[in-house]
């Protein structure tokens, strides 16, 4: 998992500098600002609405709409579970709660170490091997609750 930067106005301005002049440049500046800092950062929200000439209720509209963008920082580990229907035809739903019960977070919730940051996402394409999920960008696949606790237990 990458090592974040912490939020620093003058490096948000430089990230939202270097994409205002892109056709459509919201979602690319605070994918930038995400990939920077682990998030979003609240403070970074007048910044861009100042670049782009919207209000600060847009971006935040923006950034509370799209399921990928996070307004804290992430866990050591990043789960994320794949919510699609071949996924829940396959048990999805059950590993969820099983998951949600063990780690003892909701949907984008991280434990209480920092260590693992749970995450729903809507299809991996990996429809013939589900459950799926992906944990720090690695694909596991056939997964059951014991599967996944391994892979953490693994990534620590």
């Amino acid at each position: 998992m990458p090592v974040f930067e912490s939020f620093n106005a003058d490096r948000a301005a430089d990230i939202i500098a270097a994409h205002a002049g892109r056709e459509g440049a919201s979602l690319p500046i605070l994918h930038a600002l995400q990939h920077a800092f682990g998030c979003v950062p609240s403070d970074a929200v007048p910044l861009v609405a100042k670049a782009l000439n919207l209000s600060r209720a847009e971006v935040h509209g923006i950034v509370t709409f799209y399921h990928e963008f996070r307004r804290t920082p992430p866990g050591k580990h990043v789960l994320q579970l794949c919510r699609a229907e071949a996924c829940q035809a396959l048990g999805a739903d059950r590993l969820a709660e099983a998951v949600r019960t063990r780690l003892g977070v909701d949907w984008h919730g991280t434990t209480e170490d920092g260590d693992v940051t749970l995450e729903p996402v809507f299809c991996l394409g990996l429809c013939s091997v589900g459950p799926a999920a992906l944990l720090d960008g690695t694909p596991l696949a056939r997964l059951n609750a014991d599967k996944i606790v391994t892979a953490l237990e693994s990534a620590a």
